[in-house]
C-alpha cells in the first residue's frame, strides 16, 4: 500500500492551546506556488478544420515517412534463382544462398505488411478528427473488423492462400491414406501375430487420432462466439498445443505397454518366429511406397505445417520398414526373438520421439524466447520504422504456445506530442500482428535509452 503507516507508531494530537503559539506557519496567499496553466490553442486552431487539417498532416507525413526507402526491386538482385542454385557445385554456397533467398522472402514480407498496413492504420486511429462526437470517417481497420489479412496487397494475400490450399491439400491426401493405410493394416495385424506389425497399426491408429485432435481444437480456435470472445480475450491459439501435448501423454503410454509385452515375449518360454502372409507384406510396402511419395511430393512446399507433414513422413517410412523388417527376417532365419526386440526398439524410439514433442510443447507453452530467424524479421520490422522513431530500447519476441508475442520499447523524443506517440505505437503493433507466425505484439514508448526494464526482472519472487 502506498503511504502505509504503522498504527502503533501514531500519537494523538494535541489539544490547541490558546497560549501556545502555531508551530506551522501558513504563506500568503501570494506566495502560494500555482500550477502552470494549461495550454490553449487559438481559436483558429481550436476549430474543427483546422483540428481535420492537423490530423491529415500528422497522417501523411508519418506515412511518407514510413514508405520512404522501401525498393522491392533493390533487394532482388542479391536473390539466386534456382537454376543458378543447382549450378552451384559447393553445398555450404549453396546453403549460404538458400539461407539468403529465405530471408530476401522475409523482407519483402515485412516490406509488403508495412506498406499495406502503414496508411490504413493511420487512417483508422481518428474517425471523427474534428471533435464533434459523429465520426465522419470509418477507417479500415473498422471495415475489416481487426482482419488485418483482408488489408495486405492481392499479391501477399494471394501467396498466403495459394500455400494455404496446397497445404491443406496435402494434409487431406495425407488423412485419406492413413484411412485406408490404417484398415489394411488391422486386416494384417489380424492375419498374423506379429508384435511389430501390431506397433505399426498403433502408431497408425494414434496418427489418425492425432490429425483428428489438431482438426478440432482448430476449429474451436476460429469460432466466432461473443461467449468464448469474453471467456479467452487474448484468443484460443494455444489449445492446439496444449492438445498436442495432452495426445503425446497418450501416446507414451500406449507404447510403454507394448514395450511392455516385448519384453514379456522374450522372457521364456520362448515361441516360434510368427509368419508374415502376403497380405500382411503387401500392405506394409504399400504403406511404405504411399508414405514416400507423399513426403517427395510435398517438399517443394515451404510452409510449416506441410514440412512437418513432409518430416512426419519420412518417419512413417523409417518405422514402417522396420516394422516390415524385423518380423520378415526373424521368420526367414528363424530368429524367434527378433520381431519382439523389434517391436520394443520402436516403441522405445517412438516414446523418445513423442517425449521430445511433449517437451518441446512444455517449453513453448512456459515462454520460450523465439529462434534467431523470428526476431531478425521483427528487428528488420523495428529498422522500417527508424525514420520516424530515435531508436528501440528493445526487441522481445517469445513464444506463448505455436505463436509468438513482441514487444518492442520505441524511443521517442522528450518533446513528442501524444497523438504522433500513439500513432507510431499503433502502427508499428498491427504491422507486426499482420504477420503470420505473430500472435500478440506490445509497443511502449520511452524518452530515455537508460532506465527501467519495463518489467519485474523476477516474476516469480514477487508472487
Amino acid at each position: 500500500m502506498v503511504g502505509k503507516r504503522s498504527l502503533s507508531k501514531q500519537t494523538t494530537p494535541r489539544r490547541h492551546r490558546p497560549d501556545q503559539e502555531d508551530k506551522i506557519s501558513i504563506p500568503a496567499v501570494d506566495h502560494v506556488p500555482r500550477p502552470p496553466r494549461p495550454f490553449h490553442d487559438s481559436p483558429s486552431e481550436r476549430s474543427p478544420s483546422s483540428r481535420v487539417a492537423r490530423a491529415n498532416r500528422r497522417r501523411d507525413e508519418l506515412t511518407q515517412s514510413l514508405l520512404h526507402g522501401i525498393d522491392a526491386d533493390a533487394l532482388e538482385r542479391y536473390r539466386l534463382s534456382e537454376g543458378q542454385l543447382r549450378k552451384l557445385s559447393d553445398k555450404r554456397l549453396r546453403e549460404f544462398y538458400t539461407c539468403q533467398n529465405a530471408r530476401l522472402d522475409d523482407w519483402r514480407e515485412v516490406d509488403a505488411v508495412v506498406v499495406a498496413l502503414a496508411d490504413h492504420v493511420l487512417e483508422s486511429m481518428d474517425p471523427d478528427p474534428d471533435g464533434d462526437g459523429d465520426q465522419e470517417r470509418c477507417g479500415a481497420l473498422q471495415r475489416v473488423r481487426g482482419n488485418l489479412a483482408e488489408l495486405l496487397p492481392d499479391e501477399e494475400r494471394e501467396r498466403r492462400a495459394r500455400a494455404a490450399r496446397k497445404a491443406a491439400w496435402a494434409i487431406n491426401f495425407n488423412v485419406v491414406a492413413n484411412v485406408i493405410l490404417l484398415a489394411g493394416k488391422a486386416v494384417a495385424a489380424a492375419t498374423t501375430g506379429s508384435l511389430s506389425l501390431v506397433a505399426s497399426l498403433v502408431d497408425s491408429a494414434l496418427d489418425l487420432l492425432c490429425t483428428l485432435i489438431v482438426w478440432s481444437t482448430n476449429r474451436l480456435v476460429l469460432w466466432r462466439l461473443g461467449a468464448l470472445r469474453r471467456r479467452f480475450p487474448v484468443g484460443r491459439r494455444r489449445l492446439e498445443p496444449v492438445g498436442i501435448l495432452v495426445f503425446s501423454i497418450v501416446m507414451i503410454i500406449s507404447f510403454l505397454q507394448i514395450l511392455r509385452e516385448s519384453v514379456s515375449r522374450l522372457i521364456p518360454p520362448h515361441s516360434e518366429a510368427e509368419p508374415l502372409g502376403l497380405l500382411a507384406t503387401a500392405t506394409m510396402v504399400a504403406t511404405i511406397v504411399i508414405k514416400g511419395a507423399i513426403g517427395i511430393a510435398c517438399r517443394p512446399v515451404r510452409a510449416p505445417k506441410v514440412q512437418a507433414l513432409v518430416q512426419d513422413c519420412k518417419t512413417d517410412v523409417v518405422f514402417n520398414s522396420l516394422s516390415l523388417l524385423f518380423p520378415l527376417v526373424g521368420y526367414r532365419a528363424g530368429i524367434w526373438w527378433l520381431d519382439p526386440l523389434g517391436a520394443g526398439l520402436l516403441s522405445i524410439y517412438i516414446v523418445y520421439d513423442w517425449g521430445r514433442t511433449s517437451f518441446d510443447n512444455v517449453v513453448r507453452l512456459s515462454g520460450e524466447a523465439a529462434d534467431d530467424d523470428t526476431l531478425r524479421k521483427l528487428t528488420y520490422l523495428a529498422w522500417r520504422f527508424s525514420p520516424v522513431v530515435d531508436g528501440f530500447k528493445s526487441i522481445i519476441a517469445y513464444h506463448a504456445g505455436d505463436g509468438v508475442w513482441a514487444e518492442f520499447d520505441v524511443l521517442l523524443g522528450e518533446d513528442t506530442p501524444l497523438g504522433r506517440s500513439h500513432d507510431i505505437a499503433e502502427t508499428l503493433q498491427y504491422c507486426a500482428e499482420a504477420l503470420p507466425y505473430v500472435d500478440r505484439a506490445f509497443v511502449t514508448t520511452d524518452y530515455a535509452a537508460v532506465g527501467p526494464t519495463g518489467h519485474a526482472l523476477d516474476t516469480e519472487r514477487n508472487h
